[in-house]
């Protein structure tokens, strides 16, 4: 098994890691970056409004905001390596498992691992993507021109959607396992105010039908135990969202909804192993937050190395 030594080593690749691998190369450093995906970016890859509340740089969305940080990450120096798979991690001794036979032993590790949306796990959920089931009504609203659209969801991004997505569609339906939404007024006021979009409260998706393009959802009303169909076009997944901490669990301390437990140095519960970034974060998952995280482990960490 080939062995590589560094400072430290960083999984993620998206806001909060560059921002520390940045002040990793502020701090000299020896940093190595690892993300799974064939570029950096994390979150900000599927963010298609503008950005406008990162102080001192706008952005028409997350991809221009994301070349940007990529852009200053290149005047610095610290590896990165994409389309790498961390298979395993064994925190107490700082050592990091990647892609078939290789492993990265350093003196600390970040954790930018960032979140992913919850799916429903229903019948016809992994045979649909991309053949009506949509990942975003800001960059697909003309696909559903004059079509029906069910988004399943009861937050603010549902409702969000909702109204950008009503520009195009013919019919929506906003589907919603509880009797009460969790979004704001300022989101469900113009749904319910809107001809074109139909509430159901207290319904759950049982299955997604169709041949080779979705077709109808089998519903189930929670009230009554009722299952029916509803025809539509496509469907639009906002349930929430979810920490990637698969590979910690058992290692370190996760709160009940599986996010890392941090101090304010953002140190986890094993010692010289940081967690920044939306993984460790639930309350204020923003650009800001995790560019502030990033700095903040990192300046942490290098006291402690300095000791």
């Amino acid at each position: 098994m080939q062995k590589e030594i560094f400072d430290v080593v960083i999984i993620g690749g998206g806001v909060a890691g560059l921002s520390a691998a940045l002040w990793c190369d502020e701090l000299g450093l020896d940093a190595i970056l690892l993300e799974s995906s064939h570029e950096l970016g994390g979150q900000l890859l599927w963010t298609f409004n503008a950005i406008e509340n990162h102080l001192g740089v706008k952005a028409e969305n997350g991809r221009q905001m994301r070349d940007i940080f990529v852009e200053q990450a290149k005047e610095r120096k610290f590896e990165i390596r994409l389309d790498t798979i961390v298979k395993d991690v064994d925190l107490a001794n700082k050592t990091v498992f990647i892609n078939d036979d290789e492993a990265v032993r350093v003196k600390a590790i970040v954790i930018a691992t960032g979140i992913k949306r919850r799916e429903l796990n229903v019948e016809g959920e992994k045979e649909f993507r991309g053949k009506g089931i949509i990942s975003s009504g800001k960059k697909e609203g003309k696909l559903v021109k004059d079509k029906t659209v069910a988004i399943i969801g009861g937050g603010d991004a549902a409702f969000e959607n909702c109204q950008i997505l009503s520009e195009y569609a013919s019919k929506i339906y906003l589907i919603h396992r509880s009797k009460e939404f969790r979004a704001r007024d300022e989101f469900v006021i113009p749904a319910k105010e809107n001809e074109k979009v139909t509430l159901l409260t207290e319904t759950a998706v049982e299955k997604i039908i169709g041949n080779n393009h979705i077709e109808a959802l089998e519903l189930k009303d929670k009230s009554n135990n009722e299952i029916y169909k509803l025809e539509t076009d496509f469907v639009l997944l906002r349930i929430g969202v979810q920490p990637n901490t698969e590979l910690f669990k058992g290692q370190l301390d996760l709160d009940e909804r599986g996010y890392v437990e941090v101090d304010s140095r953002c140190e986890t519960s094993i010692e010289q192993v940081y967690a920044i970034g939306d993984v460790a974060n639930p309350a204020s998952p923003t650009i800001s937050t995790a560019v502030g995280m990033g700095a903040t482990a990192i300046k942490a960490l290098f006291s402690q190395l300095k000791k």
